[in-house]
């Protein structure tokens, strides 16, 4: 939740839209669906459709600015960590040897899809990043067309249409995970089956990218002594207004002026992390980057915009003229950011765009075929131009010692009771290596389930008898499922014990030039024979002569058929490596997870009659 104001943002959809307020309504203290209620009703008022749809704009910028402010004001502060967003460019001289390897790790998958009119394209980015984060430059990928192996280049276009009877390049609707993907669709025709074998395959992918990579990054170490100092370097300054329990306030400067090339790009040149007290990062729920003078100038504008009766080219002028004149005004910019966890101490990253590199590349990139089962015998080589470090690594691999206590520790208990016949407790843990050597053999136990009444006290009271059929656990998926319609009584607590699986897990670190049979490097390729190193009892992860872990670009199956066994593994990495870590379950424990829970109320109106 990043929150940037301005006339420029998106429209905000109506049901965010703020009331206009005037100066004695603000004196009240009215909540925002009163705000919103009031300022649909205002909004329905304003013939003029510029005018409307600018006061909407602006209206609803604010007040989901506001909304978010009490959001994050009110949300428990509960430690949740997160990791280094600058731990990327750690492995790396200069911010432009970043920016040459992210360009330069970039290839193309060719992947298979649920209909024979349709064939999709991934690009697959030598660095991966959560939703909320992206790539730390200002950055832009265009594509331009597709090469098909009967030689015709088919263009992009931004999306598809359904009128264009030819083969067609455009973004991928279907794909969320991969919001990058590309599909290429063929025409379908009506009564004809069409084998997508033997339709022309895409070949190539051109396009072009540019990065604006800054001329340096410096970070400034800050604790709750520095609160009210400004901390500077050459043209950088940051000073830190506010540092409390979960957020700190900032204000930062470049005194040096913005390198021309940047042009009208948008920057956030600031990074900020926190760390608690053990020294780990902590996640950040959220920021608020304007200031009450900014917040106060733009609730001016929006009331002289509610005052107009129609909108203008002269009005439309003045409100602009007079943004860019305050804006102008702000010699330093502010931040406040949200942690969720107490901080202890805080790493503030400027990001120098005074002077800048821009590296600009016509792309012409092969598509590539790696399915994750093939039964090819031949191994096709990944040999990608880059060293890509898992920084993520060593705390998965934390996984691998678990103990018992943690498991339990781990366990989170939720409820749903909005269907009172299909009611639900689920328990549920953070994912770890662990659950990924679990393997399939599980011996979940005995799952006794016993629910109470309560007391006048709402304490515990006397167990409840109930027909078998009353309540259903799924150990494997760790849930109980209950229906009220078959209790004698309300039940308002239930204790009873659920199984959690812990894996035992060998390590032993090899050298690759001394691979024990059944383990084979090629270039970047490890080969795993699975009938030594059957997939659900191993993992392998290599490190090169820094001491880091690769990352890991892809992995395939190599089968005896399609429904045959499998023969070998290929797993392909950003690197060479030189050493390899191998991990084996070789137990598997069930561990018995005692509970008493507090039941939800539910609507007992929704029961069968």
């Amino acid at each position: 939740m990043d929150l940037r104001l301005p006339l420029t943002s998106a429209v905000i959809c109506l049901v965010l839209l703020l009331s206009g307020c005037s100066p004695s309504d603000e004196k009240r203290e009215v909540s925002l669906e009163e705000k919103t209620a009031q300022f649909e009703k205002s909004l329905d008022a304003i013939a003029d459709p510029k005018l409307k749809d600018a006061v909407a704009e602006l209206g609803g910028s604010l007040l989901l600015l506001e909304r978010a402010q009490l959001k994050l004001d009110s949300k428990p502060v509960v430690t949740e960590y997160g990791e280094d967003a600058l731990a990327v460019l750690k492995h790396y001289p200069t911010p432009q040897a970043l920016v040459d390897t992210y360009i330069n790790g970039l290839f193309v998958l060719h992947k298979d899809s649920s209909s024979d009119y349709l064939t999709d394209l991934q690009p697959v980015f030598p660095f991966s990043f959560s939703i909320a984060a992206t790539f730390l430059f200002p950055h832009g990928l265009e594509w331009q067309s597709v090469t098909l192996s009967n030689k015709r280049v088919i263009a992009f276009q931004p999306e598809w249409s359904e009128t264009d009877p030819g083969i067609q390049l455009s973004p991928s609707s279907s794909n969320l995970t991969n919001p990058d993907d590309l599909t290429v669709t063929y025409p379908f025709i009506e009564g004809l089956d069409i084998d997508i074998k033997k339709q022309p395959q895409p070949v190539s992918l051109l396009g072009k990218v540019e990065v604006i990579a800054p001329s340096r990054i410096y970070s400034f170490d800050l604790t709750k002594k520095d609160v009210g100092q400004t901390r500077t370097n050459d043209n950088l300054s940051v000073t830190l207004l506010k540092l409390t329990n979960n957020y700190a306030e900032l204000e930062f400067n470049n005194s040096a002026p913005q390198a021309p090339e940047i042009g009208e790009t948008s920057l956030n040149p600031l990074i900020v992390q926190a760390r608690d007290a053990t020294g780990q990062f902590l996640s950040r729920s959220g920021s608020i980057n304007e200031t009450a003078a900014q917040i106060a100038f733009y609730q001016q504008q929006l009331v002289k915009m509610q005052q107009q009766k129609s909108w203008s080219d002269a009005f439309e002028k003045q409100i602009d003229e007079e943004q860019r004149t305050f804006e102008k005004q702000q010699s330093h910019r502010y931040s406040k950011v949200y942690f969720n966890g107490p901080i202890e101490t805080l790493e503030v990253s400027l990001l120098d765009f005074s002077t800048v590199m821009v590296t600009r590349k016509d792309l012409n990139l092969p598509v590539r075929r790696f399915d994750r089962h093939t039964t090819r015998k031949t191994i096709e080589p990944l040999n990608l131009p880059v060293v890509v470090y898992d920084d993520q690594a060593p705390s998965w691999l934390k996984g691998a010692t678990l103990t018992e206590e943690q498991l339990k520790k781990g366990v989170r208990i939720s409820q749903s009771v909005e269907d009172p016949s299909a009611a639900r407790i689920e328990f549920s843990h953070l994912r770890s290596f662990n659950d990924e050597l679990l393997g399939t053999s599980f011996n979940p136990g005995e799952n006794p389930v016993s629910f109470f009444t309560e007391d006048s006290s709402g304490k515990r009271d006397e167990p409840i008898e109930l027909p078998p059929e009353a309540y259903q656990v799924d150990p494997l998926r760790g849930s109980i499922t209950y229906d009220l319609n078959l209790f004698p009584e309300t039940p308002a607590y239930v204790v009873g014990s659920m199984p959690l699986f812990l894996a035992t897990v060998d390590k032993k670190t090899l050298d690759a030039h001394q691979l024990p049979k059944g383990l084979e490097l090629k270039g970047n390729a490890l080969v795993v024979d699975q009938k030594i190193f059957p997939d659900q009892d191993w993992r392998f992860f290599a490190k090169d002569d820094s001491g880091n872990y690769l990352k890991e670009i892809l992995a395939v199956n190599h089968d005896a058929s399609p429904e045959g066994p499998p023969l070998f593994a290929v797993h392909y990495f950003y690197g060479q490596p030189t050493r390899l870590e191998t991990y084996q379950r070789t137990d598997l424990a069930t561990v018995q997870y005692g509970y008493e829970v507090k039941l939800d109320k539910a609507d007992t109106s929704k029961l069968a009659q």
